[in-house]
């Protein structure tokens, strides 16, 4: 009965804490803002680059961070839809 006991407290132990991780919470409570980034402070791939930190200049519109979720809609300039890409 012992080692049953053990057993459960360890995989509920292990549960909770793969259920609770900090990642895992920080990206259900966040959301991609666009046209916000600072040049080469952006969160990922966007303007034909495919890494972080590679934006090549502030504001543009196709470059995002993630921010927490409802602040986008209060920065100047800052949208939650995806720009579509300028035709050429």
């Amino acid at each position: 009965m012992k080692k049953a006991t053990i057993l459960s407290a360890a995989a509920l132990s292990t549960l909770l804490a793969f259920a609770a991780s900090p990642a895992a919470i920080a990206e259900a409570k966040s959301e991609k803002c666009y046209g916000v980034v600072k040049a080469g402070k952006n969160d990922c791939g966007a303007n034909g680059h495919s890494c972080a930190g590679h934006a090549a200049n502030d504001g543009d519109k196709n470059e995002w961070v993630l921010v927490p979720q409802g602040l986008c809609d209060k920065l100047v300039g800052g949208s939650t839809e995806k720009p579509m890409m300028d035709k050429k």
